[in-house]
């Protein structure tokens, strides 16, 4: 595992991949003080990177990997590309000894993904999942709620995932076009982020029962499905995902759905303003929960708050959450869902 950087100088950071999402890791590595944007890496044959220099930097920009580290040698690399680049990109950091943050879902595989976690293993490199959900300030307060009793022993999870840009010919081509050609696209690339807040919440998922469907004829893979969960802890849980409707929200991106934690002590409900309303057991009415979070960049400043995690584990060697080992138990949760609604059959993941 990594250590602690001296704080006498700034913690050199490099970023691989330009696409729509990497302006959010530009922008929270800008914002940390003791961090340092030193260089940026994008395909051949493209300028996006160098616009991202333009607004993010000055700072140079590369088109090949190995020539990035061997010219600037960073001390972390930031991964925003496509998974089928991953296990090579983590493999040249690897062997450079060069921290990484590497973007979920790891690799297109699971047999893959483990491969990869391999290789940063053996190198001794520190290999953390760019999973943010799990940051979103108001998980954050709610595991904080749980952790102090205020809802007792708990029953069920709920997440309704709603965030209604799936629908027509057009889907996802103004943000994420290729989402229209993943063979996999509910699961692999948007339920990963809650099954994992659901972990981080509530602990290990025991067993799955999944039905999937692909209500747009455009897309390649699922856009919407039902996934049963059962916990270790007894708890039960629903993910009940339709990326072609939307619910009550100024951004519907913000918190991509609605949340719900039963206990014996009452109900949390997170809403699509990202409001936390709390309703006591046995009464009439709701109450809402005062917490404050920056509206700002996506999910509530996530992208920020998880990269400000990593900068703090480097300089400072505080606890690190979502290893690359650690993500592993969420991507066996991905993969039970595909068996279990190709076989029709709940699958145990003990």
């Amino acid at each position: 595992m990594s250590q602690p950087a001296s704080h006498e100088t700034p913690l050199r950071v490099a970023v691989i991949g330009a696409g729509f999402f990497s302006q959010f890791h530009f922008e929270a590595w800008q914002r940390i003080a003791g961090a340092e944007i030193v260089a940026a890496c994008d395909l051949p044959g493209t300028n996006v990177a160098e616009k991202m220099a333009a607004q993010f930097g000055p700072f140079p920009v590369f088109h090949d990997l190995q020539q990035l580290i061997e010219s600037v040698k960073p001390d972390l690399l930031d991964i925003v590309t496509p998974p089928a680049v991953h296990k090579t990109q983590v493999a040249i950091a690897a062997a450079a000894g060069i921290n990484v943050i590497c973007q979920k879902p790891i690799s297109p595989t699971y047999a893959e993904s483990v491969e990869t976690v391999e290789i940063a293993e053996k190198a001794g490199i520190m290999m953390v999942i760019h999973e943010n959900f799990r940051f979103q300030p108001w998980y954050r307060k709610i595991k904080s709620m749980i952790e102090d009793g205020d809802l007792g022993r708990l029953h069920r999870i709920t997440f309704r995932l709603r965030p209604g840009d799936g629908q027509g010919p057009d889907a996802y081509l103004d943000r994420q076009p290729y989402f229209q050609k993943m063979e996999r696209l509910l699961v692999q690339e948007t339920a990963v982020h809650l099954f994992d807040t659901f972990q981080y919440l509530l602990g290990d998922i025991a067993s799955i029962t999944a039905e999937l469907q692909r209500l747009n004829p455009v897309i390649a893979g699922e856009d919407a499905g039902y996934i049963l969960f059962n916990f270790t802890n007894g708890i039960s849980g629903l993910f009940d995902g339709n990326r072609l409707n939307s619910i009550p929200a100024t951004n519907p991106r913000l918190t991509m759905g609605e949340l719900f934690v039963e206990g014996e002590k009452g109900q949390l409900h997170v809403d699509g303003f990202a409001r936390i309303w709390f309703h006591a057991h046995g009464t009439s009415e709701r109450t809402e929960v005062p917490f404050t979070f920056n509206d700002y960049g996506f999910g509530g400043d996530c992208t920020f708050a998880l990269c400000q995690h990593v900068f703090d584990h480097l300089t400072t060697g505080s606890p690190l959450e979502n290893t690359g080992r650690e993500y592993l138990t969420t991507l066996k949760v991905a993969e039970a869902c595909y068996a279990s609604s190709a076989e029709g059959r709940r699958i145990s993941l003990r």
